[in-house]
């Protein structure tokens, strides 16, 4: 590992990993987790959530750090496909639908869409809407509003980790706490308590 970086040890089923930390305001940083190429991470959490999920038809993610993730889980369930909110409108959409939301991880507003196609495909079906990480909860807030949009029955959230206001809430499934952390002026970091309800 680098030298200048300084690394959360994080471990979950076994699974090792270091974090780096990664400041996204002066009084915030998060240990960067960071699944979408991580094989083995995702193979050992996929069947944890999968055993936790209520009966679902579709899985509904955006993009793109839960592709991965998503992708595997719905292998696990025997699904042919799974929807995916984008983060631009691409000339292939038809009749697309749009939320706009304030993502902590990238600190701006992003639209998400979802194509007029799956939106036809979830309508009237029950949905679980999975991400890597659930910290505000405002991106799963901008996925559920277009699945709701297209017609379809939010009955699960889920995700690897929780972080923040997500953390001990009861309409969401993760396998473990991830937490945020104060930057000090020595170079190291504190763990900020999560408000748990």
């Amino acid at each position: 590992m680098s030298e200048q970086w300084k690394y959360f040890d994080f471990e979950i089923y076994g699974i090792k990993r270091q974090l780096p930390y990664v400041k996204i305001a002066d009084d915030l940083a998060l240990a960067s987790f960071v699944c979408i190429s991580d094989t083995e991470l995702v193979q050992t959490c996929a069947p944890k959530l999968v055993e936790r999920l209520p009966e679902v038809d579709y899985l509904v993610t955006a993009e793109a750090k839960g592709i991965i993730l998503t992708y595997e889980m719905s292998r696990l369930m025997g699904m042919k496909d799974f929807i995916i909110a984008r983060k631009s409108k691409k000339p292939y959409m038809q009749d697309a639908i749009g939320c706009t939301v304030y993502s902590i991880t990238t600190q701006k507003e992003q639209t998400l869409y979802l194509n007029g196609v799956d939106a036809e495909k979830i309508r009237g079906k029950r949905v679980a809407i999975i991400d890597d990480v659930i910290a505000t909860g405002d991106s799963v807030r901008a996925v559920e509003e277009l699945v709701k949009k297209a017609g379809a029955e939010v009955v699960a959230r889920a995700a690897i980790l929780a972080e923040l206001e997500t953390v001990g809430r009861d309409d969401v499934i993760y396998l473990k706490e991830h937490y945020v952390f104060r930057p000090n002026e020595d170079g190291s970091f504190t763990p900020i308590s999560s408000l748990k309800k």
